[in-house]
């Protein structure tokens, strides 16, 4: 029987939410209160939010580790992402922590990734605080959030003892906490007290070292770095340790260093017990989700149980005439080390090959997963083709099955008719319909994955950019049919060259251009979209002939309205069956996949004659 004591100068909580309801900013406001910083520090704030893109888009797509330290307690927190995309990185991370800040936005109240990132905290048996944050907004209504909440804990608890949760009420970005929404300290004080009194302190198991690895990062001066939580024993540099993989042949590797989260900085320390999360050196080919041991008891832990993908696309070379021309990585052997390498640190994709070398099949938890891997590549100077994102259907015992997700919409209630058709059109079921006393309205569905590819678009359209929309994953359903998506008709060039005002004036009469002049066009490129359906070829490259005779002058310019410019997820959004986007650092071009009419007659017949075939 193994001795067990508890370790109660730490305590290891993970950081839940939805997207936006504030997760990163109460970080930031916990960093600084608990003086991580020296006084004169320039830290600015989104302080955790570390790569670009997070920056950019504003959401947490990494999970990440902090530390501060309150009086003798070390508080290790794990700020994980509120996008159910990025649910393996929730996934492995919640192994890490004994419990949880589950924070919800007191105006909008539980979404749904809300509720994606609490089930995985109940299955993993976390503690929970319930952290209602921004009660300083105009429309908050903190004691109805609460009731949602409970709601939700009364739905997805698995025993009683975890429907007590203490409530703490915040403005994350005063750095204000208190036990009532009314009463707010000056600082986070009532929510320092609060985890060090509600969030179990470790359990420290006695015997020989054991760690699962949680989290990977690579360093250029000491290579792989492997990320976890002692579950008991204890570590130095220099020991020599049991990698246990999936194939669970035990093979032996000596750690270099030992290091720990202080702030944001990673200090080495002489050792460590278990209960702390730490980094270790010097371990190379460590997946995520192997056991770290003692060699004399070498015990495996369970692995991480990681949700199936739900989305796929196929990732190629670039094929198209501009190939090379502007991304540093271009070739088939670049891409594919490129993509298989991000499974490293990537647990909800699956990469596949092709019977085209040059083509890979890459299967992710939802669009805004592969777009995120899709922008990280193109900032790194690669160069590809994607095609359009489908969902996975499968066939289990014999019958066609596919995933479905719950979404929930906030919309104004003028806009709740052209909704309600959309998603009736893509097989929404509707759950549930909520107005609230202020003019809006709350739609739960239950829509396959093929339904929601592409609605994006459609949706800010029709609620004029004011609507709200989060889904998450459901599993698989039996397949609910065929529908129709109506897209109209693309604009593509006719011809290669630079295009020019003239010949985008012509082209504007028939619908919308995504291109401004002086642009590089070549044939079969997608330069707009027409007001119906079926492709039109125009000639953008056109330029106005010159005559001997002056006209007058109101013909000397041409007013062109500006292009409008699709974003990388509008126009994954955009694609069709028969077009793919061109990826460079510099462009996302929209094109054909065949791009002269020859070969798009020659593929029609094809495929009509393969129809007739089967």
């Amino acid at each position: 029987m193994t001795m067990t004591n508890l370790r109660h100068d730490i305590r290891n909580v993970a950081i839940i939410a939805h997207v936006d309801h504030g997760k990163t900013t109460l970080v930031d406001a916990l960093l600084k209160q608990s003086h991580t910083f020296r006084e004169n520090q320039e830290v600015g704030s989104l302080i955790m939010d570390t790569n670009d893109l997070e920056r950019e888009k504003g959401i947490t797509i990494l999970a990440k580790n902090t530390s501060i330290r309150h009086g003798d307690v070390t508080i290790n927190i794990i700020d994980t992402p509120g996008h159910a995309d990025f649910g393996g990185e929730v996934e492995r991370v919640l192994n890490m922590a004994d419990g949880c800040l589950l924070l919800v936005d007191a105006a909008e109240g539980p979404m749904p990734q809300t509720r994606f990132v609490l089930r995985k905290a109940f299955e993993v048996g976390l503690r929970i605080v319930v952290v209602i944050n921004k009660v300083d907004r105009k429309n908050a209504d903190p004691e109805r959030a609460l009731n949602r909440v409970h709601d939700l804990f009364l739905e997805l608890a698995e025993d009683a003892d975890q429907l007590e949760a203490p409530v703490v009420y915040a403005i994350a970005k005063e750095g204000r906490a208190g036990l009532r929404p009314a009463e707010l300290a000056a600082d986070l004080e009532p929510l320092f007290q609060t985890i060090i009194a509600s969030i179990p302190a470790p359990i420290a198991e006695q015997g020989g070292f054991q760690m699962l690895v949680a989290n990977r990062a690579y360093d250029d001066y000491t290579g792989t770095i492997s990320i976890g939580r002692i579950s008991r024993g204890r570590v130095a540099p220099g020991d020599v340790i049991a990698v246990l993989g999936a194939e669970g042949a035990a093979r032996q590797a000596r750690v270099v260093q030992v290091l720990m989260y202080r702030g944001l900085d990673r200090v080495a320390v002489p050792g460590a017990g278990a209960g702390d999360i730490i980094l270790l050196t010097g371990l190379e080919e460590v997946a995520i989700g192997d056991t770290l041991a003692d060699p004399n008891a070498p015990d495996a832990l369970p692995r991480i149980a990681i949700d199936e993908p739900t989305v796929r696309m196929t990732f190629g070379v670039n094929t198209s005439p501009f190939t090379g021309r502007e991304g540093k990585f271009s070739t088939t052997r670049q891409l594919r080390a490129r993509i298989y390498k991000e499974l490293d640190t990537n647990l909800g994709l699956h990469v596949e090959d092709t019977q085209a070398a040059e083509r890979f099949l890459v299967s992710g938890r939802g669009e805004l997963h592969l777009a995120v891997l899709i922008e990280t590549m193109r900032r790194e100077g690669y160069e590809f083709e994607v095609s359009r994102p489908e969902a996975i259907v499968k066939r289990i015992n014999g019958q066609l099955m596919e995933p479905v997700e719950h979404l929930t919409v906030d919309v104004r209630e003028d806009n709740l008719g052209p909704v309600t058709e959309a998603l009736g059109k893509r097989r929404g079921e509707m759950l549930e319909i909520i107005y609230d006393r202020k003019g809006g309205v709350r739609l739960e569905y239950l829509i396959p994955t093929r339904g929601l590819i592409g609605f994006r678009n459609t949706f800010l359209t029709l609620t004029a950019g004011t609507g709200l929309m989060g889904s998450i994953g459901m599993g698989y359903r039996p397949f609910l049919g065929e529908f129709r998506e109506q897209r109209n008709g693309a604009l593509t060039a006719s011809s290669p060259g630079k295009s020019l005002a003239f010949g985008l004036a012509g082209a504007q009469e028939r619908g919308t251009t995504f291109i401004e002049p002086g642009e590089e066009v070549y044939e079969g490129m997608i330069v707009g979209i027409q007001k119906r359906p079926g492709d039109i070829r125009v000639n953008v490259c056109r330029e106005k002939k010159q005559s001997n005779i002056r006209s007058s002058t109101s013909d000397i310019s041409v007013r062109l309205p500006p292009a409008s410019r699709l974003s990388l997820e509008q126009s994954l959004d955009f694609l069709a069956d028969d077009e793919l986007l061109e990826v460079t650092p510099k462009h996302l071009r929209l094109r054909k996949r065949y791009l002269t009419e020859v070969d798009q007659s020659r593929a029609r017949r094809l495929s009509e004659a393969a129809g007739i075939g089967s």
